[in-house]
């Protein structure tokens, strides 16, 4: 499957929210392939969702054991028509987007989560994640409701920060 051109900000895809995918049929298989295949492309990218590769649908890949201190984690997730079913704590940590290259922010999230959605194979999954996974499926959730991590910053003053190294 191809490796798709990562969509920047200020594009309008990246703000106008996603649909629902409803049947995982063969053109959301490819779609699933398309975000992996760009994502495991991208130096440092754990996570890509549909609206960063130019589509309306929502669905992300996400995979956190390529990152080079391991967190505890699930491998690969692809999932259509996640939603977050539970968020438990909180705490601020500093985080990028391919979508949003040049900077990283101090975002606060929550630190336990359960998602589900649908596998490329159209079967219900339920994911309970904690720590940076944790983090990282929020973010991708955020992006399938058309949120950047420059909408989830509580000052654009003190928790924005242009990034000083590239991966």
């Amino acid at each position: 499957m191809p490796v798709r051109a990562i969509v920047r900000y200020p594009a309008r895809v990246l703000k106008d929210g996603t649909v629902p995918v409803g049947t995982v049929d063969e053109a959301a298989r490819e779609l699933a392939a398309d975000l992996v295949d760009t994502m495991l492309d991208a130096p440092g990218c754990v996570g890509l969702a549909a609206p960063q590769v130019g589509s309306d649908r929502r669905a992300f890949a996400l995979d956190i054991s390529r990152m080079k201190r391991p967190h505890p984690n699930h491998g690969l997730i692809v999932l259509f028509d996640p939603e977050l079913l539970v968020a438990e704590g909180g705490e601020v940590r500093r985080e990028g987007c391919a979508s949003v290259p040049d900077y990283t922010c101090d975002i606060r999230r929550a630190t336990e989560v359960v998602v589900r959605g649908l596998t490329p194979d159209g079967t219900p999954r339920v994911i309970e994640a904690e720590g940076f996974e944790a983090r990282a499926l929020q973010h991708e959730l955020d992006h399938l409701d058309g949120y950047l991590i420059l909408d989830r910053v509580s000052s654009l003053k003190t928790d924005v920060f242009r990034r000083k190294r590239y991966l």
